[in-house]
């Protein structure tokens, strides 16, 4: 097995990314919009990654609400974003932690419909002014104590409903003012400063899998990405933050970082994530990941098992109540 999860390329695997993923086993897989038609395809093509892989292997997916989806309407249902529930919390906090809560087990029961068993969830992000939009509503909002009670609830609804969440962006992604799908982001505030945007991490450090930031914080690591930097993972997010889940890199193919697909592979790795992240399906891209990543250490294969143990699967629960209650609690 290698330490890394990758996309594939549409509704089925395809006859090369069956070879591809038959030699290399990767630990898991993520899916996107294009790999999602309808519940039943979807269904059939996560039974297909199990039968390659032989084992229950993880399945991701990114479905946040609001704007960042990759199941939606007609076929699935919509959910409010986060800053919903930011807002919510500001009149009625009880009503907005459980509103949260719920919402969250019904994004969980219907990913495991589909047999999805991860979902890149909460993101605890503190919004701060000047920050690039690419947060924005995804965040809970600017008080680091708020988005950790409801990155709290998030994370509960999904552990109730059967799905593993994944904090994100470790360290912290709301200073950053450009998005690091285009430009690579420097964060200059001080590491007191930085205390303020690692509250929520350290408040969810039990949390079963997180997710790095391409970001430079140039109060640690003036010269690396925390991606990239042992003393950002080793230091921050282990050791300040104490996040000991399985940590894995955001998406290898996004423009914040340069150089070769195997040399951010070997860089993500040696820095100290457990797994590297590569989203688009590239054949060519993830021939390179698959072949620089090496065999999966022995402890990040223990996180990882850890990890597929913390959410048991649901007992069976009214959709329709769930939902109307949500709704109820977020109305007022």
């Amino acid at each position: 097995m290698i330490p890394a999860f990758l996309g594939l390329s549409g509704p089925a695997v395809t006859a090369a990314e069956r070879a591809l993923f038959r030699e290399h086993d990767p630990a898991g897989y993520i899916l996107f919009a294009r790999n999602c038609i309808d519940p039943d395809q979807l269904l059939a093509l996560t039974d297909d990654l199990r039968a390659i892989a032989q084992r229950d292997v993880p399945i991701l997916i990114d479905q946040e609400g609001g704007r960042v989806a990759r199941l939606r309407p007609p076929l699935w249902p919509a959910f409010p974003p986060a800053a919903r529930f930011g807002a919510r919390f500001d009149v009625d906090r009880a009503a907005a932690v459980e509103a949260a809560r719920l919402n969250a087990l019904l994004i969980a029961l219907m990913l495991r419909d589909v047999g999805v068993t991860v979902d890149c969830l909460p993101l605890l992000d503190v919004r701060t002014a000047g920050g690039h939009d690419i947060i924005g509503d995804r965040s809970f909002g600017d008080d680091p104590a708020r988005v950790a009670v409801l990155g709290r609830a998030t994370l509960d609804g999904l552990r109730a409903g059967g799905i593993v969440g994944v904090v994100k962006h470790l360290p912290g992604h709301g200073r950053a003012q450009v998005d690091s799908h285009h430009d690579l982001p420097f964060i200059e505030a001080s590491h007191e400063n930085l205390q303020a945007d690692f509250a929520p991490f350290r408040a969810l450090a039990d949390a079963p899998m997180g997710m790095t930031a391409h970001i430079v914080y140039t109060a640690i690591d003036a010269d690396r990405c925390a991606t990239l930097s042992p003393a950002v993972i080793a230091g921050t997010i282990r050791g300040d933050i104490g996040f000991d889940g399985l940590l894995m890199s955001d998406d290898l193919g996004m423009k914040a970082l340069g150089g070769s697909f195997a040399a951010r592979t070997a860089g993500c790795l040696a820095a100290g994530c457990d797994i590297a992240l590569h989203c688009s399906a590239d054949l060519a891209e993830m021939t390179e990941v698959a072949e620089a990543a090496g065999t999966m250490p022995a402890a990040a294969t223990a996180r990882l098992g850890a990890a597929l143990l913390w959410a048991p699967a649901p007992r069976e629960m009214d959709v329709g109540a769930l939902t109307a209650e949500r709704d109820a609690l977020l109305d007022g």
